[in-house]
């Protein structure tokens, strides 16, 4: 056995056994007093109350979730829902919001309204509440020839804004998708330059099904000790093989390097956890503790229907390397600060 990383899951454990035994309670995945049923699930947390959105209704719209605890969630109604005029009119995907400059930006992903063959590309909203109702400001956002998809904005310590997304398609018979980035202008209405490719699939436990999927999508950026990490998704959401990873740079826009321990989120079909990914990372309500955010499939045995929303505990170790306390089913304790 390593006994670095031997060592590492050791202080992992007790550090939860010394939070469950000082919790008022737990919880358990799929959170939610009935499970979340959503896609592409990305909590902002602002002011002290967390905000939940994701695919929930991909021919209409998106439904927003509130919650104290990150636990405990109640539906409220429409955040952002088409109209006969919007630009899209179906494939409504991976909304995610972004309190900046005294506003809320979603970015969603939709199909161009009218194209044929079906053409995907994101668009930029607003609104002056982090549950909306949010418009549309630009839409689509950005055209670079391509269909896009998983827009995610970063805001650099500095204050630059960054966003990254993923061109997707098909080619040859498979399916495609990879990440890309690059700067926002500093009111966020144009790329600043022509965006930079960063991520592949290239990695081993991306190319289990090589012949018909070669994605790496959903990306989301943090800085940690002067590092920034981006989670991604690679596979298909359908497939068990389905999962999280990371990388790391030195700079927003590269070069970006995989980590060797990918993935970091996988199924584990042995407690009933199917394809895990397409995640967002938030913090407890104290600010103590990181947790991911992740949809993973309802029933595991049937990989293409409905998904359903979980959280699990994220850590560094000292190396600076990322670490999932997951995927669980088990109790787990309350996110620090919880009520």
């Amino acid at each position: 056995m390593n006994f670095r990383w031997f060592h590492i899951k050791a202080t992992c454990l007790a550090l939860c056994s010394a939070l469950f035994a000082g919790a008022q309670g737990t919880y358990t995945n799929p959170v939610g007093d009935t499970p979340i049923r959503i896609g592409d699930p990305f909590v902002l947390l602002h002011e002290g109350k967390y905000y939940l959105f994701g695919t929930t209704s991909s021919n209409e719209g998106f439904q927003y979730y509130t919650s104290e605890d990150l636990v405990h969630w109640k539906p409220g109604g429409w955040a952002w829902r088409k109209t006969e005029t919007s630009w899209a009119d179906a494939n409504f995907w991976a909304p995610e919001v972004k309190f900046y400059r005294g506003k809320f930006y979603m970015t969603y992903s939709g199909r161009v309204r009218g194209s044929n063959p079906a053409r995907m590309l994101v668009a930029l909203a607003v609104s002056d509440r982090p549950e909306g109702p949010y418009r549309d400001l630009y839409a689509p956002w950005f055209d670079a020839g391509y269909s896009a998809i998983d827009a995610h904005i970063f805001v650099d310590t500095d204050g630059t804004p960054y966003v990254y997304f993923s061109p997707n398609g098909k080619k040859d018979g498979y399916l495609f998708g990879y990440i890309s980035g690059a700067r926002l202008a500093p009111d966020l209405s144009k790329l600043e330059g022509e965006p930079v490719k960063l991520l592949e699939a290239d990695q081993p436990w991306e190319r289990i099904n090589w012949a018909r999927n070669r994605c790496n999508e959903g990306p989301f950026v943090l800085k940690h000790n002067g590092k920034y990490y981006m989670t991604y998704s690679a596979n298909n959401t359908g497939e068990p093989g389905y999962g999280v990873g990371y990388a790391v740079a030195d700079r927003p826009l590269g070069p970006w390097v995989k980590s060797r321990d990918n993935p970091v989120l996988a199924s584990k079909l042995e407690i009933g956890v199917s394809s895990p990914g397409h995640n967002s990372i938030t913090m407890s309500p104290d600010g103590k503790e990181m947790f991911i955010v992740y949809h993973s499939h309802a029933d595991p045995n049937n990989p293409r229907g409905a998904r359903v929303m979980n959280i699990d505990r994220i850590v560094f170790d000292e190396s600076g390397r990322l670490r999932v306390l997951g995927p669980t089913r088990s109790p787990q304790p309350l996110p620090s600060g919880a009520r």
